[in-house]
């Protein structure tokens, strides 16, 4: 959860927690009332004091709000605690065993999973169970008198049977509502982060769909002249041959001129992929034999080492050399970002969207958000000697396939890259 949805969420617990307060405030008020009980009896005073203390507390919290970036989750949770033995206090004034409020436990475990989602949920219905099984339990025993404040709705003595039905019930509702709760809390999460990715392809694909369109022309327009260049100064070599000095300038110029032509294949390759090629592939035998040769490779040595983890019957429709270019474009980078010595680890998922998604995960330098928001634009690079068009061309490539691409990294931490495979019937064509 961001922090301005954490913050906005919490601002809202904290306003409906002063409500409670003025409900609480309200209610007693009005039975005190009702009831023509108009001396300070011990429990009024009890309920006057928690009403007024809920409120201080949450101009406390209002307060703190600001300042606790770093320990958001230990404040979350110090809210949840406190809040819970109020409930607490209110049961043990109202009756105890005979209360009617023990549902308010539920309430806060609810609210608890919208912060702390499904396991912070659990653990918080264990908390509140566990205060009402001692509330119980100290009553039966005697230790302490509950005040009863309203109609009991026992009047025979306290049994252990009662208390542990009771105890049942209530832990039985909590961790129901808590899994259920969590559950859904979890889900939207996910739900949440998926729409984010997705929001996030789409404003890039649209990006780079305007700068292909303009790197198309460009890109042709730079083509024709250049190898009219290229052939101009191939026939100058032929009369220089005698004059060294005219020769390496030559060879300089027909480099230069070479290297320019590779950036216009890129570039052309990025305004306008092709998938005519497209077949159904294996992925597991593809990665394969694409990890077997880049383990081969002099680029990377022996230094990095490769895991491949696939699963059964994963076919996806794609040209096999356009994915040989991408898996090898991004073990490359993988490579590049490790310093010394260092793996990386290729895994093969079916998720419940039924996409096939492949996950590349190398445990190099990293990158922090502003270079995550800039590495798949055209020209954007952090090597010395790259042209930024690498990853620019993998999005565009696998764009044409209906596949996503997305990317996590944390600097320190190395980064992963995920490929989202739409998959096809192989009994649909042949292989």
């Amino acid at each position: 959860m961001d922090h301005k949805t954490f913050n906005r969420k919490l601002k809202w617990l904290m306003s409906l927690r002063f409500f409670f307060a003025l409900l609480l405030l309200g209610s007693t008020v009005a039975y005190q009332i009702g009831n023509h009980y108009y001396a300070l009896e011990q429990p009024i005073v009890l309920l006057y004091g928690l009403s007024g203390a809920i409120v201080f507390l949450s101009a406390v919290y209002g307060l703190l709000l600001g300042r606790v970036n770093r320990h958001r989750l230990a404040f979350i949770y110090v809210q949840i605690g406190i809040d819970s033995v109020c409930i607490s206090l209110i049961i043990f004034v109202t009756g105890g065993y005979s209360s009617l409020f023990s549902f308010l436990y539920l309430v806060v475990v609810i609210y608890a999973s919208v912060f702390v989602f499904k396991r912070g949920a659990l653990w918080v219905a264990a908390f509140c169970c566990l205060q009402f099984a001692l509330l119980l339990i100290l009553e039966l025993h005697g230790t302490i008198d509950p005040f009863g404040y309203g109609e009991t709705m026992v009047n025979s003595p306290l049994t252990l049977v009662q208390v542990l039905q009771k105890c049942a019930i209530l832990t039985a509702a909590c961790f129901s509502v808590a899994f259920l709760s969590g559950y859904l809390a979890d889900q939207e999460r996910k739900s949440k982060a998926e729409l984010a990715a997705m929001e996030a392809h789409l404003g890039r694909v649209q990006n780079l769909a305007q700068i292909g369109e303009m790197a198309a022309g460009l890109a042709h327009e730079i083509k024709n002249p250049l190898a009219s260049l290229s052939g101009a100064i191939q026939i100058l070599k032929g009369e220089v041959e005698n004059d060294k000095d005219n020769m390496r300038l030559m060879h300089i110029v027909l480099r230069e001129t070479d290297r320019l032509s590779s950036l216009v294949n890129n570039f052309l390759t990025f305004a306008r992929p092709s998938a005519a090629q497209a077949r159904c592939v294996n992925l597991g035998e593809a990665l394969t034999e694409i990890v077997i040769l880049f383990e081969k490779d002099h680029s990377v040595g022996q230094r990095i080492r490769v895991d491949l983890a696939t699963i059964a019957d994963a076919f996806v429709e794609v040209d096999p050399l356009q994915l040989r270019q991408v898996v090898w474009n991004l073990l490359l980078n993988g490579a590049e970002s490790i310093e010394n010595e260092g793996s990386i680890k290729i895994s093969v998922s079916r998720r419940k969207n039924e996409r096939i998604v492949v996950e590349i995960a190398d445990d190099g330098c990293g990158m922090d958000e502003k270079t995550l928001k800039s590495i798949f634009n055209p020209f954007f690079t952090t090597k010395p000697n790259g042209t930024g068009l690498g990853l620019s061309i993998v999005y565009r490539i696998l764009e044409t396939y209906d596949c996503r691409l997305d990317v996590k990294s944390k600097p320190g931490a190395g980064s992963i890259f995920s490929l989202h495979f739409k998959p096809t019937d192989p009994t649909a064509r042949p292989l």
